[in-house]
């Protein structure tokens, strides 16, 4: 397979360069091609202006979403930007691997995502009609490849289970998941996250190193977040609710998105 890691940390000798070296030296062992894109490394702009539309008069009013369907139309997006949408029309598999900062991911990944998933090309997609509301949430121009996200944090993975105090990592990292990458097509696979990386000495690193290769090993079987495809007839259009009786009794929230095979998810990721 071929497989783009987008790295987003500022120090390459961090844990989460080490833990990058060992997923892309197993990965290369597997076979699967390769390629890195380091935003730090590249001095990736962050944020969206009017410098990421050359087409846009001076004088026009910058509207970032109309700005940047008449761009990817026209072919006259950035060329940092075209190189990573090309990499990911090239790749098999999207790797976001990143430090869990403020509950989110750094505001570098961040600005990669706004500037690359440009309109017409991760979003905006498809018709929009009584039947479909465009092709999205496991449709799209990324459908058929597969995602999945190496996280790192600080806390406890007890603070991040169902009743810890940060709340469960699935729904912290449900916008990223869902909203990211399921969004524009990919099939999700449960996140490979590390906690209490602040803390950690050699002696803990081979046993996490070791899950962080089995997980490469199985990056083309491991089963995918089973969640609800929105044009797959769970969900009504246009208003896009659930349909009554879906989702098990109870379920609020982004548990509702999954479709009732959550424990063999669960189950596959550990």
């Amino acid at each position: 397979m071929k497989v783009l890691l987008v790295f987003a940390h500022p120090e390459p000798r961090s844990l989460n360069g080490a833990l990058r070296d060992v997923a892309l030296k197993e990965l290369e062992a597997q076979g699967h091609e390769v390629r890195v894109s380091d935003l730090y490394a590249q001095g990736w702009k962050s944020e969206v202006d009017r410098a990421d539309f050359p087409l846009l008069a001076p004088d026009a009013r910058l509207v970032p979403v109309a700005a940047s369907k008449k761009a990817f139309e026209a072919e006259a997006l950035t060329e940092d930007v075209k190189a990573e949408i090309e990499k990911l029309l090239w790749a098999d598999v999207l790797i976001l691997q990143f430090p869990l900062w403020w509950f989110s991911m750094p505001a570098i990944l961040k600005g990669w995502v706004d500037r690359v998933f440009a309109y017409g090309f991760a979003y905006g997609v498809g018709e929009h009609s009584d039947k479909r509301w465009g092709d999205r949430y496991g449709e799209g121009k990324l459908a058929g490849k597969r995602a999945m996200l190496i996280v790192t944090a600080g806390g406890w993975e007890e603070h991040y289970s169902a009743r810890g105090v940060n709340g469960p990592i699935d729904d912290l990292l449900f916008p990223i998941n869902h909203g990211v990458l399921y969004y524009p097509g990919y099939d999700v696979l449960p996140p490979f996250v590390a906690y209490r990386v602040d803390r950690f000495d050699e002696a803990a690193f081979e046993p996490l190193a070791e899950r962080l290769r089995e997980r490469m090993r199985r990056l083309g079987s491991t089963p995918p977040i089973p969640y609800r495809q929105q044009n797959g007839g769970d969900y009504l259009i246009p208003s896009m609710q659930l349909r009554p009786g879906l989702g098990e009794a109870g379920a609020t929230g982004f548990a509702l998105h999954l479709n009732d095979a959550r424990e063999a998810f669960r189950q596959a990721g550990e």
